[in-house]
């Protein structure tokens, strides 16, 4: 039987293999600390959850959707208008099923076979997945800690750039929690002018800046509708991964062909999944602001006690998740992150699993509690005292 070639150099994803052992750990008894995927551990809004449950008990909301209801696009109007200052015409949004099947389609409309995306490496694996996808070629352009993993675009070459058609861009990043700031976005859109790129923004983590205020849009910089769009998520602002709510905003023509592809291949979000998005975003914000405060906590507590037992990591600026540089050598990062579970109990991921550059790093999620964020660095420490293991 002919398996395609994507398929088959495709690998298992590393959160897959771990979870697997997890649990078989854990039917041994062990206490896991989970810190791999990040799936929000906290609820969602009680007035989102009860908008759900009463909208499930009508039958109408069981069928097709096809378009957003009006009452979905004022709702994203207004979220977008007062949060970010950016005003959203109706044909500068589509409702996705979360940002990474966003990623995963959308270069089917932007690009034909042997186009040249460009994408920063380490970055999230759909960045370089999606493209493959749709037959196109990735430039991975090295995110380096010493320019804040911001994309340098004067490195980029001349003959990369007659073949790209996009470019991509995440911040504030995952995995990185990298933030940028208002000179990297006017060059961004500045530079995709010049090189006719086409720019896709992930902004899922605009709400979780620690040290700063929360983060912007893209959109909201001069000239950025001209030349991209952006993904933004309610996955974890407002806690509601599970049901998948995203939305494609920005320029007009992009949206629309994006909209056309997507008509052959899904009949819309549901209504439920419509209901919990208008409730969210036009309820209280509460939810928001509590969720900040709770991840800076988190980055504070977790980073506090591993700089006390030992391991001096930096402060992750941004995000729900940390990003570490390896502490102990002649290991790679996902036999660190294997051993680290066998021994301690605690799960990363390894940074080898984010592409070029991201080997000898690791990302935490700060996805439990600070108790439980405590407790797993103490594991932590205890493991790099171990005599077998040399650090740093």
């Amino acid at each position: 039987m002919y398996i395609s070639k994507l398929a088959s150099s495709s690998e298992a994803n590393i959160l897959q293999v771990l979870e697997a052992r997890r649990r078989e750990l854990a039917t041994q008894g062990k206490d896991i600390i989970n810190l791999s995927v990040g799936t929000p551990d906290r609820s969602p809004p009680e007035h989102v959850m009860k908008a759900v449950k009463e909208a499930s008990t009508n039958p109408q909301n069981y069928k097709y959707t096809l378009v957003e209801p009006p009452a979905l696009v004022n709702a994203v109007q207004g979220w977008y208008s007062a949060r970010y200052g950016v005003d959203i015409k109706p044909e500068e949004m589509l409702s996705i099923y979360g940002s990474q099947e966003g990623f995963a389609h959308i270069f089917h409309a932007l690009c034909d076979p042997g186009d040249v995306v460009i994408a920063g490496t380490p970055g999230y694996p759909i960045f370089f997945y999606g493209p493959l996808m749709a037959g196109a070629e990735i430039y991975r352009i090295p995110l380096k800690p010493e320019k804040g993993f911001l994309i340098d675009f004067k490195s980029i070459p001349s003959e990369v750039l007659e073949k790209a058609r996009v470019i991509i861009s995440c911040y504030p990043s995952n995995p990185l929690g990298a933030v940028a700031n208002d000179s990297f976005y006017t060059e961004l859109i500045s530079f995709a002018k010049k090189h006719n790129l086409i720019v896709i923004h992930d902004n899922a983590y605009s709400e979780y800046v620690h040290d700063e205020e929360p983060a912007g849009s893209f959109l909201s910089y001069p000239g950025a509708k001209d030349v991209g769009i952006e993904f933004n998520s309610l996955s974890k602002s407002y806690n509601l991964s599970g049901l998948r709510i995203s939305f494609a905003l920005g320029n007009k023509e992009i949206i629309g062909a994006f909209k056309k592809l997507r008509t052959n291949i899904d009949y819309g979000l549901s209504s439920l999944d419509h209901t919990a998005a208008i409730a969210a975003l036009t309820g209280p914000q509460d939810v928001v602001a509590e969720n900040r405060a709770a991840y800076r906590k988190r980055r504070n507590v977790f980073c506090a006690e591993l700089k006390n037992s030992g391991w001096d990591v930096p402060m992750t600026p941004a995000s729900m998740f940390t990003w570490f540089p390896m502490p102990i050598e002649k290991m790679t990062s996902e036999q660190f992150c294997m051993d680290l579970l066998e021994k301690a109990g605690v799960i990363c991921v390894p940074g080898s699993s984010f592409g070029h550059g991201g080997e000898g790093w690791l990302r935490f999620a700060l996805t439990q509690e600070p108790e439980r964020l405590q407790e797993a660095a103490l594991r932590i420490g205890k493991y790099l005292k171990d005599p077998s293991v040399k650090i740093i």
